[in-house]
C-alpha cells in the first residue's frame, strides 16, 4: 500500500496548501489500518498540530449514526419502515402542506398521504431546514428565532412538535429535500427506546465499539482538543469562525442532541464506526447491526420522480438510501469505486466512504467553510480505489 500512502499524502498536503489549516485521514481495509495521516494544524494561531486526539464537529456525518441507531430498533421489530410516523409521534397526524395556486398565492392543504417512517430516513417527508426558498423553510427560521428569543430549551421531542405544526414543503413522498428529517428520526428513537438519543448512542453503539471520544456534549477536560473552525476568504485567507450558530451545542441550545448534525468525534472513533459497517455490521467481535439491514440501508430508495430533486452535481452516479449516498452508476459519475459504496459528509468538509464489497472504509476530517467537498472528496475516492490491488 505504498502507492496509496504516497498518493494520499501528496493529495492531503495539496489540500492544506490551498484550503484548510489542517486535515487528517484514515483508510481501513480488511480490519487493518492501511493509511493514516495528519497534516497541518488543528489551530493555526496556537500552532496546535493535527493529531490522533483532535476532536471534530462532524455535523451531518451524525446522520449516518442516527440512521444506524434507528435501524437497530427496526431489527428488534419495534417499528416498520412503512408505518405511519404519527403512530409514534402523534403530532404528525393529519399533516398539512403549503401549495401555490394558479395565481401564485400560497394556500394550506391536507397532505395527500401520511408521512411514513421511511420518509424520514430518505428525506422525502416534506420537512425542511430553515431557509428562504419556500414557505416551510421561512417558518422553520421563524420558529428557531422564537426559541432563541424566549431562551427556550430545545429537545428532540420539542423540535418534532414544532416541525409538525408547520405545513410541509411538499406532499410526503413527492420529492427529495435535505432537511431536518433525521432530527425527527432522533425523536422517534427516543420515543421507541425510552432513552435520550445520546444515551442510546452511548449504550448501543459507542460503548460496544470503544468509541470514547464521540459525544453530543464535549467534556470540559477535552475542550482543548477541539479543532478550530475556519472561514476561507476569496483570497485564500483563513479566519477563525467563532460564531455561536456554528457551535449551537455549546451556546444556543446546549441541551439539544441533534440527530442530524450534533455529534463531535475523532478520526479514530469514526473510523471504527465506518469499518463496522464495511464489515457487515460487526467490529472486534461486537455485532451492532445485521448485514442484510445494511444492504437495505444502502439500496437506492428514491423513485424516478424523487431523484430529479436529488441533483447535487458532485453526487452524480449516486442514489440515496436510508440516510446515505449510495453508488448506482459508475459511468454517470465517472467513479472508480464499487457499486453500493456509500457514506455521507459534514458541513465543515468531513467525509466517510464505506464499501462492504471491498471491506474498505475511509474517513477524512477538516474544519473549513466553504468546505471544498466537491473538489476534495471525489479525488480522495479516486486515489483510494486506484491503489486497491
Amino acid at each position: 500500500m505504498n502507492v496509496l500512502h504516497n498518493r494520499l499524502h501528496a493529495l492531503l498536503k495539496s489540500f492544506v496548501e490551498k484550503g484548510p489549516v489542517g486535515c487528517s485521514m484514515q483508510v481501513m481495509h480488511n480490519n487493518e489500518t492501511v493509511f493514516k495521516d495528519f497534516i497541518g494544524f488543528s489551530d493555526k494561531e496556537t500552532k496546535t498540530l493535527m493529531n490522533e486526539d483532535t476532536i471534530f464537529r462532524i455535523y451531518s456525518m451524525t446522520k449516518v449514526v442516527t440512521c444506524v441507531a434507528a435501524l437497530m430498533l427496526y431489527e428488534r421489530g419495534l417499528f416498520l419502515l412503512n408505518d405511519q410516523l404519527s403512530d409514534y409521534l402523534p403530532e404528525f397526524k393529519n399533516s398539512k402542506v403549503y401549495e401555490k395556486d394558479e395565481d401564485g398565492e400560497i394556500k394550506i392543504v391536507k397532505a395527500s398521504r401520511a408521512i411514513l417512517v421511511k420518509d424520514l430516513f430518505s428525506m422525502t417527508s416534506g420537512i425542511t431546514y430553515g431557509g428562504n426558498e419556500n414557505e416551510t423553510q421561512i417558518q422553520v427560521v421563524k420558529e428557531f428565532e422564537k426559541l432563541v428569543k424566549n431562551r427556550e430549551s430545545l429537545t428532540n421531542q420539542r423540535l418534532s412538535q414544532i416541525l409538525a405544526s408547520i405545513p410541509l414543503a411538499f406532499h410526503p413522498g413527492d420529492q427529495w429535500n435535505y432537511g431536518l428529517s433525521h432530527d425527527v428520526l432522533g425523536a422517534l428513537i427516543e420515543v421507541i427506546s425510552g432513552k435520550k438519543l445520546g444515551e442510546f448512542f452511548q449504550e448501543e453503539i459507542f460503548k460496544p465499539l470503544c468509541m470514547t471520544d464521540t459525544f453530543f456534549r464535549i467534556p470540559d477536560e477535552k475542550l482543548h482538543r477541539l479543532a478550530s473552525l475556519y472561514n476561507r476568504e476569496e483570497d485564500g485567507k483563513l479566519i477563525k469562525n467563532e460564531s455561536e450558530e456554528m457551535d449551537m451545542q455549546f451556546h444556543i441550545f446546549p441541551e439539544y442532541e441533534s440527530g442530524g448534525a450534533g455529534l463531535l468525534s475523532t478520526l479514530g472513533d469514526y473510523s471504527i464506526f465506518a469499518h463496522m459497517l464495511a464489515n457487515g455490521g460487526e467490529y472486534n467481535g461486537k455485532r451492532i447491526i445485521g448485514k442484510n439491514t445494511i444492504k437495505l440501508m444502502t439500496s437506492n430508495h428514491l423513485t424516478k420522480q424523487q431523484s430529479t430533486y436529488y441533483n447535487w452535481d458532485y453526487l452524480k452516479g449516486y442514489g440515496y438510501g436510508l440516510g446515505v449516498r449510495t453508488l448506482t452508476d459508475q459511468a454517470e459519475g465517472g467513479i472508480n469505486s464499487s457499486i453500493g459504496e456509500f457514506g455521507w459528509s459534514g458541513l465543515a468538509g468531513t467525509w466517510v466512504l464505506i464499501d462492504p464489497k471491498e471491506n474498505i472504509s475511509a474517513v477524512y476530517m477538516q474544519q473549513m467553510l466553504p468546505n471544498f467537498e466537491a473538489f476534495h472528496q471525489p479525488r480522495l475516492r479516486s486515489v483510494i480505489y486506484g491503489a486497491l490491488k
